[in-house]
């Protein structure tokens, strides 16, 4: 994560080998982010509905920041 990433910013979260099959990318947009710390923070991301379909759910909380980064 280089730039900072705000509310409305188009991402791509990172689902990692614990999630098996549905390991990847998937694309989708901050809707809100939540502090934590005064260095880290939860993104919530709604995930476009490729995604969505995909996973089952609508949105995603990504905390660690190497599992998310902007798209555009």
């Amino acid at each position: 994560m280089t730039a900072a990433i705000r509310i409305g910013d188009r991402v791509q979260i990172r689902l990692d080998s614990k999630f098996g099959e549905k390991q990847g990318w998937y694309t989708g947009t901050v809707v809100r982010i939540d502090p934590y710390s005064e260095h880290r923070s939860f993104y919530w991301v709604q995930l476009d509905a490729e995604a969505q379909s995909a996973l089952k759910v609508r949105e995603i909380s990504v905390f660690n920041p190497k599992n998310i980064r902007k798209t555009g």
